[in-house]
């Protein structure tokens, strides 16, 4: 059998991942449940996604939905669970580029740098791509206004 996962979600009380599915052969949407057991908010969530992915009963279902997004299904779960909101949750997964990460605990500013690396994949340019151009310069504009003191440090050098 075949199957397109449309959409995933997850439903906090029972815990669970929501899968909406199209079947390949037929072209009806179906919804699946998926329990989560066994999961607290002391677990790792990587494993959680990791073994719900290779489950037997659910690894068809599965195939076409990322590792990646699993594990965010499983944090904002976790987050739930350590009593954090939705939105806070959500707003975990977004950059800010005014944000410290000085600031943060290792498993934020991992998951920080995973989206950084997944932005920087999303926006880099290949060698073999047809709009490439090797040793490109920019001229970008400054919008810090010129202090006193920039003037008068050349004078040295």
């Amino acid at each position: 059998m075949s199957f397109e996962a449309k959409r995933c979600g997850v439903k906090f009380s029972p815990p669970a991942i929501i899968l909406i599915y199209e079947h390949k052969e037929s072209k009806t949407l179906r919804k699946r449940t998926i329990p989560i057991r066994n999961f607290s908010k002391f677990s790792d969530h990587s494993m959680a996604a990791e073994r719900l992915k290779n489950h037997p009963r659910h690894q068809t279902y599965l195939e076409g939905v990322s590792q990646a997004q699993l594990e965010k299904l499983h944090i904002i779960l976790r987050d739930h669970l350590q009593g954090f909101s939705l939105e806070h949750s959500l707003a975990s997964f977004s950059l800010d580029p005014d944000e410290d990460l000085n600031k943060l605990d290792d498993d934020r500013l991992a998951r920080k740098k995973n989206q950084m690396d997944e932005v920087f994949e999303r926006n880099r340019r290949h060698r073999d791509a047809a709009d490439f151009v090797y040793d490109l310069e920019k001229d970008f504009k400054s919008t810090q206004a010129k202090c006193s003191w920039d003037d008068d440090s050349d004078d040295g050098f």
